[in-house]
C-alpha cells in the first residue's frame, strides 16, 4: 500500500478488511452479492487514517478462491497479510504456497458459510498451525460458542471476529481470551453489546488479545465503518493499550516480518 499518509501519531494495522474484486469469481450468499470494493477503493477510503498494514480476509462471497487474495496481497504490499478459506482436502504444498505469498490464517465462517465446516475445525486448525504456523479465525455469534468451547480452548492459536457480536455470549468469549485467544475489535456496526466495556474487559484479561480492524466495506452491516470507530478508541481505551491494539498485537499475531514493518510513529516509539 503505497502513498498513504498518516493523519495522527498512530500507525494502524487494519486486522479485518475485505476486497471484492469483480475480476475474480464471486458467489452469492443467501441471494446477496456485494458491490465492488477493489484495492484502489480501499486505499482511497483509508488514505487519511494512518493505516500502514492489514489483513485481507476471505468472505463467504469468495469461497475457496485464492487468486483474488494473491492479487490483493501483491497490490497492497508486504505489510498486508491474508486470512483465507480452504477445504479440508487442501494439500500441504498449497498451504505452504499460500504462506509464501503472505497468508497467515485460515477462517471458519460459521455465520455466513463459504468455508470449511466446524466438523473440520480441530483437524484443519491444528494442521495449518503445525505446517505453516497459521492461526484460525472464526466468524461466530458468541451465543453459539458454548457447545464448542472444549474444542476451541485446546486449539493452538485462535481469533474471534467482531467482538463475538453479542452480549449474551460474552462470558464464553472471555473464557477463550483467558485460554489465549485474541479478539477483533471490528464490525462496530454489527455488534449488539457495549463496545467500550467489551474491549476493556478483554484488555483486563489479556492486553495482548485485542486487535483493531475496519471491516471495510462492511457488507450487510446495519451500519458501515465510520472513521470515528477508529478515532474514538483514543477515548474508549487506556492510552497504555492504544499502540498495542492499533499495531503491536496484530503485528505479532500475524507474524509481520520486521523488515516489512513501517517506521514507528512517534507516540509508539515513546511507548516502547
Amino acid at each position: 500500500m503505497q502513498g498513504s499518509r498518516q493523519a495522527g501519531p498512530d500507525r494502524v494495522f487494519d486486522a479485518h478488511l475485505h476486497i471484492i474484486d469483480p475480476r475474480f469469481p464471486l458467489q452469492e450468499n443467501n441471494g446477496y452479492l456485494p458491490p465492488t470494493f477493489t484495492v484502489g477503493d480501499y486505499e482511497r477510503r483509508v488514505a487519511d487514517l494512518g493505516i500502514l498494514g492489514g489483513a485481507v480476509v476471505s468472505g463467504s462471497f469468495q469461497g475457496f478462491d485464492q487468486n483474488y487474495l494473491t492479487a490483493a496481497l501483491t497490490a497492497l504490499g508486504p505489510t498486508f497479510v491474508g486470512v483465507t478459506q480452504i477445504p479440508i482436502e487442501t494439500t500441504d504444498h498449497e498451504i505452504l504456497r499460500l504462506d509464501s505469498v503472505g497468508v497467515r490464517a485460515v477462517r471458519f465462517n460459521v455465520r455466513r458459510g463459504g468455508s470449511a465446516s466446524l466438523s473440520d475445525l480441530d483437524r484443519l486448525a491444528r494442521r495449518v498451525h503445525d505446517l505453516a504456523g497459521w492461526h484460525s479465525e472464526i466468524y461466530i455469534d458468541s451465543r453459539e460458542l458454548r457447545p464448542i468451547l472444549p474444542t476451541l480452548v485446546k486449539l493452538p492459536a485462535l481469533g474471534i471476529d467482531h467482538l463475538g457480536l453479542s452480549a449474551d455470549g460474552f462470558p464464553d468469549l472471555l473464557n477463550l481470551v483467558e485460554s489465549g485467544a485474541f479478539v477483533k475489535a471490528t464490525g462496530f456496526g454489527r455488534v449488539e453489546l457495549d463496545i467500550a466495556d467489551a474491549m476493556n474487559r478483554i484488555l483486563d484479561v489479556n492486553p495482548g488479545a485485542l486487535v483493531f480492524g475496519t471491516d471495510l466495506p462492511s457488507t450487510r452491516a446495519p451500519r458501515p465503518f465510520a472513521d470515528t470507530d477508529l478515532t474514538s478508541l483514543h477515548d474508549l481505551i487506556a492510552p497504555e493499550h492504544l499502540a498495542n491494539v492499533l499495531w503491536r498485537n496484530a503485528a505479532r499475531l500475524y507474524r509481520l516480518e520486521p523488515s516489512a514493518e513501517p517506521p514507528k510513529a512517534a507516540s509508539d516509539a515513546e511507548c516502547g
